[in-house]
């Protein structure tokens, strides 16, 4: 049996129906789509294969590579190719390829680094050893060094050699063969000819007894490019991580209900119909539909509510989010692909398959330069060969390696890759591919108010006494009620006992009614929190009218404390700024950016942030259309915007903005519009996203306009024979190794120095209030 079959037999069982329903999405118009990791993609040439050797496969409909990311997206049509037929196509033009999985995707860039290290230590070893052998020989040089003692150096490094090349340098022929069956010039084409034409004839110069070798020039060539590889993968595995991480936000097991009995079970085995049972403090395993129960559930993780929403039976929850209060039953509706983690990963995904224009760009330039090396190279030869037919190979090898166009092609993708690890880490995920350079253009950047400049963190901003007690016993009352709890408003009232050292009492006969309040006994009595109306049930002699005559013009939430003689007090309750929300904005201000806010909440309460936050240009009351038509108004103006929002009233200006920031917590359709999230909620992490933005553009053109510089000069001296073969390695390698290290100084940007300034928390009587859009 071929290896051929063997592949197709392995790849045969991505066909079963049981295997594709844990990562194919069938399509309303009967296609199917699948998300693919690829193994030996690094570089353009090897995208454009990928994406053009399938272009002949009847079914194939898409496929859209992400060199960074290395990953694919396919569609295809199953009634008219199978999908093992499609992988045993990539695996035919050299690129192996898997669905994705996220949980095995770490243990493959296991496998890929340690492949690339094991290839890099041989190289590194084998040029170490060769250097060594050719300062002997150039040392004999000047000390008439005999012959045999020469032709033993020779073959021992040709020796020590021969490893190098055929395991080090081994997928750039791989490569190069695989790009020459499909007619696609990669960069891999002339590495190849370089290292290979310069072991032969080294070979050949060893066994003949005179000549030139040059076999330390290939094992440092092999090294360096080895090198500038490693470190751009490791640079890819760091920015590909990130978005990994919206998947493990699903627990490892779920509690199955069989016949009354609980078993625990992989997530992974959950299918539609099952019975979960979720304990308090518990994630929800799976979209599902509530049967039996009532809590509260956290979805700040993927709809952006600041407050934990009541769930009832019949109320739809989402797998990832937190049960907070009392055990749920569960019925399991969506699984798998099918899920609302799976949808927002697959768009991310799909996102990151967009080139930014300077990658399309440099990819054009570098497969163009390809082929005109190859004829330079050729004509150079030719001449050579017609006049000095001694250096005629040898001016062509130098030519072939020091016009090699990895700096080229590594230039843009090396800054790219670097550049969106560096984001991810400081939490600011890029979605589109044209984010990162519109973003550098940006000169306006318009904010959402609530949930953007505010967190839904709430904290007390009034304390309203009805009764004999003071404020701070209405609060030590309310807190002991409170201080089992896991509410935000519970949290509020903690915060705020721990700051005036208030002792606790101890609470009897404590319940909790879910989306009303908290009930028990202190001293002898009965005490109710939460909203007014059920506090106010408790309450035998009637609600004061004063209760009715607080002042709430702000959108406060408001909750009251009473027992059974009366209301004893009113909280009333802000959204708090993001801690980092000031910095942030002076420093967008200082990096030239005009700040202004855009919100649905009342006017009032956006004047009291703008002026907290140092913005002198806001508007409240907006509608969700009020806030696209500023928008053109602004783009009218010549104005590159940035949007920053997270509700769905905020998705169509985030769809119509040059470039769109959505919060992490914020809503499924607010992400889905943006061109970039803000994962880590931290406003001053935009700061530093500006000018990361900005940096990587300049390394981009720096690092074209070195590449570009440096074969500019390099060509007509090896063309004219001023350069040997072990120079044009060293140039080359050098070239490319100082590309990447020049990338690589975007991974290690640090927040910047005004960002690390923001204030940690904000007092209590700056908070901004409102709850509104």
């Amino acid at each position: 049996m071929n290896a051929q079959v063997i592949t197709a037999d392995r790849l045969h069982v991505y066909d079963l129906p049981d295997v594709q329903q844990t990562f194919i999405v069938a399509r309303p118009d009967g296609l199917a789509e699948a998300a693919l990791t690829l193994e030996g993609i690094h570089c353009g040439g090897c995208v454009r294969r990928c994406e053009q050797g399938l272009k002949d496969q009847t079914g194939v409909r898409d496929l859209q590579v992400n060199l960074s990311t290395r990953r694919a997206q396919l569609v295809w049509d199953p009634q008219q190719i199978r999908l093992s037929q499609i992988l045993s196509r990539l695996a035919e033009i050299g690129y192996p390829a898997y669905p994705y999985d996220v949980r095995t995707q770490e243990n493959r860039y296991r496998q890929e680094r340690n492949r690339a290290l094991r290839r890099l230590a041989v190289a590194g070893f084998g040029m170490m050893q060769i250097m060594m052998l050719a300062v002997a020989m150039y040392a004999g040089t000047f000390h008439d060094m005999d012959d045999a003692m020469r032709g033993f150096l020779r073959w021992m490094s040709l020796l020590v050699a021969v490893p190098v090349v055929l395991y080090s340098a081994q997928p750039f022929f791989a490569n190069a063969w695989s790009g020459l069956k499909n007619r696609q010039l990669g960069m891999d084409v002339p590495v190849s000819l370089a290292i290979g034409g310069a072991f032969l004839a080294s070979c050949w110069a060893t066994v003949q007894g005179g000549g030139e070798v040059y076999f330390d020039s290939v094992s440092m060539f092999t090294f360096l490019l080895l090198l500038g590889r490693f470190l751009e993968m490791g640079a890819r595995h760091r920015a590909a991580r990130t978005s990994e991480d919206l998947i493990n936000l699903l627990p490892a097991t779920a509690a199955r209900l069989r016949d009354g009995q609980e078993e625990i079970i992989p997530v992974t085995q959950l299918k539609r119909g099952d019975t979960v049972l979720v304990r308090p403090g518990a994630t929800i395993p799976a979209d599902a539909r509530v049967i039996d129960g009532i809590s509260s559930v956290d979805e700040a993780m993927l709809t952006g509510e600041s407050l934990p929403l009541t769930k009832q039976p019949g109320a739809k929850v989402i797998g990832g989010t937190i049960n907070i209060e009392s055990p749920l039953t569960l019925q399991v509706e969506s699984v798998g692909p099918d899920s609302v983690l799976s949808a927002m990963n697959r768009l991310l995904q799909r996102a990151q398959l967009e080139k930014p224009r300077l990658a399309r760009l440099a990819d054009r330039v570098a497969s163009y330069f390809v082929a005109g090396l190859l004829l330079i190279a050729t004509l150079v030869g030719w001449w050579w060969w017609q006049h000095q037919p001694q250096d005629a190979f040898w001016i062509t090898l130098s030519m072939l390696v020091v016009t090699c166009p990895c700096a080229l092609s590594l230039a843009t993708p090396a800054a790219l890759t670097a550049a969106t690890g560096a984001l991810t880490r400081l939490g600011l995920l890029i979605t589109r591919g044209h984010a990162l350079e519109t973003l550098a253009k940006a000169d306006y950047i318009l904010f959402d108010k609530t949930g953007t400049l505010t967190l839904g963190k709430l904290q007390i901003d009034e304390i309203v006494s009805l009764g004999d007690m003071t404020s701070a016993q209405c609060l030590t009352l309310a807190a002991a009620l409170e201080q089992r709890s896991e509410h935000p408003i519970a949290k509020a009232l903690m915060r705020a006992a721990q700051t005036d050292n208030i002792t606790l009492p101890s609470v009897t006969d404590s319940r909790a009614i879910p989306g009303q309040g908290v009930e028990g006994m202190l001293e002898g009595r009965r005490y109710r929190l939460g909203t007014p109306e059920f506090a106010a049930a408790l309450v035998t002699t009637g609600v004061p009218e004063k209760v009715l005559q607080v002042d709430n013009s702000r959108g406060a939430s408001l909750i009251m404390l009473s027992d059974e003689q009366g209301v004893l007090a009113l909280f009333r309750l802000v959204d708090e700024v993001r801690p980092q929300a000031r910095a942030a904005i002076a420093g967008l201000q200082q990096l030239g950016m005009t700040v202004e806010i855009a919100s649905g909440d009342q006017p009032a309460a956006v004047e009291r942030v703008a002026a907290m936050l140092g913005i002198q240009q806001y508007h409240g009351s907006m509608s969700p259309a009020q806030k696209l038509e500023r928008l053109q108004v602004l783009q009218d103006q010549g104005k590159i915007i940035a949007m920053v929002g997270d509700g769905v009233n905020d998705s169509p200006v985030l769809a119509r903005a040059q470039v769109s920031i959505a919060m992490g917590s914020g809503t499924e359709i607010a992400r889905s519009n943006a061109d970039m999230v803000l994962l880590s909620e931290r406003l001053d992490r935009l700061v530093d996203g500006v000018l990361l933005a900005r940096r990587s553009l300049r390394i981009i053109r720096q690092n074209l306009a070195w590449a570009l510089g440096y074969n500019a000069i390099a060509v007509p001296l090896a063309a004219s024979g001023f350069i040997a073969p072990w120079m044009a390695a060293i140039g080359m390698s050098l070239s490319s190794l100082l590309v990447v290290l020049n990338a690589l100084r975007l991974s290690r940007l640090k927040p910047a120095t005004l960002a690390d300034s923001a204030p940690q928390s904000m007092p209590p009587d700056t908070a901004a209030s409102g709850l509104g859009a």
